[in-house]
């Protein structure tokens, strides 16, 4: 995740993260990112029943009934060690996870155990009502999946009518003082829509936007010819700097990011070394200590029926079940070699992604495994969504 606002715009420097010793217990959630400790964020997929069909879902999710999810009283427990852990945030997603009748009874146990609840939802069954709800549980952060204005999104959504759902979700939740933003997959068929994105996240008053590359598993794993171009993904990211700073600029409080391709970082760093950016180094300093991808470090993810995953995309490799073992024992466990590579992953990252080829290494982590073995078919491969080229990258 690269917060663009606060790197470009200047809104973080790394004294707001020092402030709190880089503690992720003590520090706030727009600044977990910087924490030395990096326990992880933990998704929770905790229903794979979903009201939509979306066309690059990673889960690839119907409305139906799927046998084998955990119990509300076997979440009780996990939320229970995630708090003991010292988990920071529990994002409940899915499918839909406003299906599940037991969200609100999770999400309050979550606040008591001291971790943060926050909500992936495509939006479409927030009603005042739930809204109120919502609001009323505690939840940190309702965001809210759109992949385009009108038409666009509904044909991503595989339902027609998502638009205008998702819509009076949005509104619901202003209206009631929740915090709520917008997600948004860049793919070829919203790319050219970027502009437009902006304009509708200025009128409709949305104070977050996370701009999200596409990682290629589940219904998304067919969507590898729909990815961006390199050469797309750089404009992509001037564009999305461009309208960010222009936010700042007139005094709009808006916070944009780029989610799931970490050589975002260095390419912002090196746009800001261009323009003569006294702030670079100070930008760069807040990139390293990110760190890049996390998957299996600041981010873990337990499915539906309690698989433990490296992230939320790698559904085809799991370390162990939760019905089983803790999720903090399995997370801590690196006898398992894919988990002990994660968090000591730079000396065995091959290709482009090597140590030995690459000088932002530290910035970015290897980027994103997930899109390396849908493509190389090897989970220390390069990563094919990196853009910058053979001489930005090279030592």
């Amino acid at each position: 995740m690269i917060g663009i606002t606060k790197l470009y715009c200047g809104t973080a420097t790394p004294g707001d993260a020092l402030r709190y010793g880089r503690e992720s217990g003590k520090m706030p959630a727009h600044l977990l990112q910087y924490s030395s400790d990096k326990k992880p964020v933990v998704v929770w997929n905790m229903s794979r029943r979903c009201n939509l069909r979306c066309v690059h879902c990673y889960s690839d999710s119907e409305n139906k009934e799927y046998e084998g999810e955990l119990t509300t009283r076997e979440a009780l427990d996990v939320i229970a060690d995630l708090g003991e852990f010292g988990a920071p945030v529990l994002l409940f997603s899915g499918g839909e996870p406003l299906m599940r009748e037991d969200l609100f009874e999770l999400a309050e146990f979550a606040a008591k155990c001291g971790i943060r609840p926050v909500i992936s939802t495509n939006g479409t069954l927030i009603t005042d009502k739930m809204a109120k709800r919502i609001k009323e549980t505690g939840f940190g952060y309702v965001g809210i999946s759109l992949d385009g204005i009108g038409d666009i999104n509904d044909k991503f959504r595989g339902v027609k009518g998502a638009f205008n759902a998702a819509m009076r979700g949005f509104e619901a939740c202003v209206n009631v003082g929740q915090k709520v933003g917008l997600r948004l997959t860049m793919t070829r068929r919203n790319y050219g829509d970027l502009n437009a994105i902006f304009d509708f996240i200025e009128e409709e008053k949305i104070p977050r936007a996370c701009f999200y590359h596409l990682v290629y598993i589940g219904r998304g794993s067919d969507m590898v010819k729909d990815d961006l171009a390199h050469e797309e993904s750089r404009k992509a990211m001037d564009l999305i700097m461009d309208r960010t700073v222009d936010f700042h600029r007139r005094g709009l409080e808006k916070d944009i990011l780029t989610v799931d391709n970490h050589c975002d970082g260095p390419y912002l760093y090196m746009r800001m070394l261009q323009e003569g950016s006294e702030r670079a180094e100070e930008v760069m300093q807040l990139l390293q200590w990110n760190g890049g991808n996390s998957s299996g470090v600041g981010i873990g993810c337990i499915d539906n029926c309690g698989d433990v995953h490296a992230d939320q995309f790698w559904q085809e490799y799991t370390f162990g079940n939760v019905r089983e073992r803790k999720f903090s024992e399995i997370w801590m466990d690196t006898s398992d070699p894919v988990m002990a590579g994660l968090k000591n992953r730079k000396p065995i990252l091959k290709g482009r992604c090597a140590q030995t080829n690459c000088k932002w290494i530290d910035v970015c982590n290897g980027n994103f495994r997930s899109r390396a073995i849908a493509v190389h078919g090897d989970t220390w491969a390069e990563d094919p969504a990196c853009y910058l080229t053979d001489e930005e990258i090279a030592k």
